[in-house]
């Protein structure tokens, strides 16, 4: 009886601390978000809610793909493959699975902070506060996902491609920016981006080692009696 008493107390000491540190960190990422989105000017409103827009930057998408063909050539295929899971994966991860599991909600549906934050509106006057859940986020796992996946197959061909996290650094801020994601939701997403883009490139590299083997089986002579 005593043991189970005892027992009991521990787990909900343990249950209490945890609790605790959990509160304690999502009350830091809404006070850095706070933070962060106190920098915002008139003038870089409207640029930002352009580039926020995944459809914006598909000249740079393209570009990518262009690269991955002329660097790669006939692997160019198998790339795009692991470029296809990487993006599915993400996505799926975090709009699928983890939104609706975790049910976070925006900072701009948060009754607790979202009258702290500077959000934009388009020019009909509407603002933009995107959906009902956050975490993780999409934008920062599919922007890093991509972004990794491209540097991983192409690092050794291109050096400046690193230049690509620069690019999912600036997507992402925007979310910030905007108010519609802690920054815990990027970092999170960026996470999940980065080992989707770790799988996507296995898939990769299996199938052209698929490949090879298939090559090097077609070419060896066979064996007569």
């Amino acid at each position: 009886m005593v043991n189970s008493s005892v027992n009991t107390y521990f787990r909900l000491t343990i249950s209490e601390q945890l609790n605790h540190k959990m509160e304690t960190i999502l009350e830091i990422d809404k006070d850095l978000l706070v933070w962060i989105n106190s920098f915002h000017t008139d003038w870089l409103d409207p640029v930002v809610l352009i580039i926020t827009k995944t459809s914006f930057w598909t000249p740079l998408y393209l570009f990518f793909i262009y690269l991955i063909f002329k660097k790669l050539g006939q692997d160019a295929w198998f790339a795009l493959a692991g470029a296809a899971l990487t993006i599915l994966l993400s996505d799926q991860i975090t709009s699928s699975i983890m939104k609706p599991f975790f049910q976070r909600l925006r900072p701009s549906h948060d009754p607790s902070i979202q009258d702290m934050l500077h959000f934009v509106a388009n020019a009909k006057g509407k603002i933009y506060r995107g959906g009902l859940y956050g975490f993780a986020s999409g934008h920062a796992a599919n922007t890093f996902g991509t972004a990794t996946f491209v540097w991983l197959v192409l690092k050794d061909r291109t050096r400046w491609i690193a230049l690509a996290f620069l690019w999912a650094a600036v997507m992402t801020y925007t979310r910030l920016y905007l108010g519609v994601h802690f920054p815990g939701d990027i970092l999170v997403g960026a996470l999940v981006g980065v080992l989707s883009a770790l799988t996507g490139y296995k898939l990769f590299r299996w199938l052209k080692e698929r490949r090879n083997k298939k090559i090097l089986a077609d070419s060896s002579p066979s064996e007569t009696d």
